[in-house]
């Protein structure tokens, strides 16, 4: 059965971006780099919340048509244009280089994208993650842990709500000093308020 696993970079204080969305802090070096163009050519389809999907689509495209892109960035912008994508919006009315919108996160249908990918699918987007985490469809959560303190911004984990019980896959040390860390998702559940959480 394919997997879908949610791979996401993070400082070491939980977040995935900055509070105005900055990623400078990112320490993405060719290994690094390449290491992500390998994993995804590997898989079987990307899913996309809107806002990546269009921040992706910003850049990709034509990236390798660009003259000061290096070898493995003209690499990932063949990866990215020719792989299944798949983007989660309510508002997106066209979506092209290989992409398919969908509306709602359907269990359903997500079960179906598993079965019939040609490899494993990758998330990409902390609120898309959190839906599916809260419906139990994650099967690897893949950490990307920055040796860096940012003190703000938006954080990895987005639903508060959900317990998920974890198993360590393993663990990769790149030279650069980012940790990667997989983890399967053992267990799930949704706690719901007991309504006392109030404070004076």
């Amino acid at each position: 059965m394919r997997k879908i696993i949610w791979m996401m970079s993070v400082s070491l204080d939980g977040f995935m971006e900055g509070p105005n969305h900055e990623l400078d802090w990112h320490l993405v070096d060719d290994e690094v780099h390449r290491h992500f163009n390998d994993k995804v050519r590997a898989m079987g389809g990307i899913l996309h919340g809107r806002v990546t999907w269009e921040l992706m689509a910003e850049y990709w495209p034509t990236a390798d048509q660009d003259p000061a892109s290096g070898d493995i960035e003209v690499d990932y912008a063949g990866i990215w244009r020719d792989m299944p994508k798949y983007v989660f919006s309510r508002t997106l009315r066209e979506a092209g280089w290989n992409t398919t919108i969908l509306r709602e996160v359907v269990p359903e249908e997500i079960q179906a994208l598993k079965e019939q990918a040609d490899g494993d699918l990758v998330i990409s987007g902390a609120d898309l993650a959190a839906s599916f985490l809260r419906l139990g469809l994650i099967d690897e959560i893949h950490t990307y842990v920055h040796p860096v303190v940012i003190g703000r911004g938006k954080p990895m984990f987005r639903a508060p709500d959900v317990r998920a019980g974890l198993r360590l896959a393993g663990t990769h040390t790149f030279g650069n000093g980012v940790v990667q860390l997989r983890h399967e998702v053992v267990g799930h559940e949704v706690v719901r308020s007991s309504g006392h959480e109030g404070g004076n």
